[in-house]
């Protein structure tokens, strides 16, 4: 399960339109506070003209630009988002155009696990670097939530932002104390329609004349509760488990940026402390796969993250699954 795996930095992109919770209390038509008390959120971030693409790019680009890189270093782009600009073609193949201009035929492909696409693509990715088929990847996250909100789901259409996250991950030298300790992830398949989007697909196509709101978001936030606090700690004891360290070794867990309430209630379930645990919520919102990177970037850049530190990253997606990486950054 070890691997010398490194990510040598991080990048971020957030629109510049922001949108606090008071604004969609009036649009809901709902109480003064109603937004923020039922997501934890004070503002977020909606584009505005920008594309998916776009903003992968821009926080690729940051993420080479700290790392002393450029795009000719680079032998892989890797999209990681958890949901699409158009269904064809990938995320990665858009945001390699707009980095390298179309040329420098490197491998450009998606990775899509919904909100766990950052754990699946460091996971996979990082046994292709160690067995040596790419020396340095680009992951990028970028996701567009506010197209897919319904206002008449009221809990959910408060939770999400827009943004993206990037990432430079590559193999670590050998003075470095940077590792892949351990990864996992299961699927409860019984929850596939807990968190959803219909359409789009070939079973809802426009064609089919499927109702408008099959292409807007839908999530039983109840049932995805119950279903990931029924199964999240023995999830947790194995994935240490196979890591080889107790959760008192951990110095930083890194959640998905799922609900404000939903992670503090998780958070006391699992026994972390406070001080060890990451939310960049208030202030961002659930960015869908983007949330995981950037809630790392700002670790890295709020002075939370040092070269050794030991990482929990954890999270659940739509499946239902659960996912899980310890590694020390």
């Amino acid at each position: 399960m070890e691997r010398t795996i490194q990510i040598a930095s991080t990048g971020k992109y957030l629109p510049g339109k922001i949108v606090f919770s008071e604004e969609l209390d009036e649009k809901l038509g709902v109480p003064r506070g109603w937004s923020y008390e039922h997501s934890r959120v004070k503002s977020r971030r909606y584009v505005t003209e920008e594309t998916a693409s776009e903003m992968g790019a821009l926080a690729a680009a940051e993420a080479l630009r700290k790392a002393g890189l450029s795009i000719e270093d680079v032998d892989c782009v890797v999209s990681v988002s958890g949901t699409m600009e158009q269904a064809i073609p990938c995320n990665a193949a858009l945001i390699h155009r707009r980095l390298t201009g179309g040329s420098r035929p490197i491998p450009a492909f998606d990775i899509n696990s919904t909100c766990l696409g950052f754990i699946t693509g460091l996971d996979l990715i990082s046994h292709a670097i160690q067995a040596g088929q790419y020396r340095r990847v680009l992951l990028v996250a970028s996701e567009i939530a506010s197209v897919g909100l319904n206002r008449e789901h009221k809990k959910s259409c408060v939770l999400f932002g827009d943004g993206a996250a990037a990432a430079v991950v590559q193999k670590g030298d050998s003075g470095s104390p940077s590792r892949i300790l351990a990864s996992d992830m299961a699927t409860y398949s019984q929850g596939t329609d807990y968190i959803q989007i219909r359409g789009g697909g070939t079973k809802h196509h426009p064609r089919t004349n499927p109702p408008a709101e099959y292409f807007l978001f839908e999530m039983n936030g109840a049932a995805v509760y119950r279903l990931v606090a029924r199964h999240l700690p023995s999830f947790v004891d194995r994935l240490l488990d196979r890591a080889g360290v107790g959760m008192e070794d951990i110095d930083l867990v890194i959640p998905h940026q799922a609900s404000g309430i939903a992670m503090e209630l998780l958070r006391k379930k699992l026994g972390i402390p406070k001080e060890k645990f990451l939310s960049i919520l208030e202030d961002h919102g659930n960015t869908i796969a983007a949330s995981l990177p950037m809630a790392l970037h700002e670790a890295v850049q709020r002075g939370r993250l040092h070269r050794g530190s030991l990482v929990m990253m954890l999270g659940t997606s739509a499946g239902a699954s659960l996912g899980g990486v310890v590694f020390a950054y």
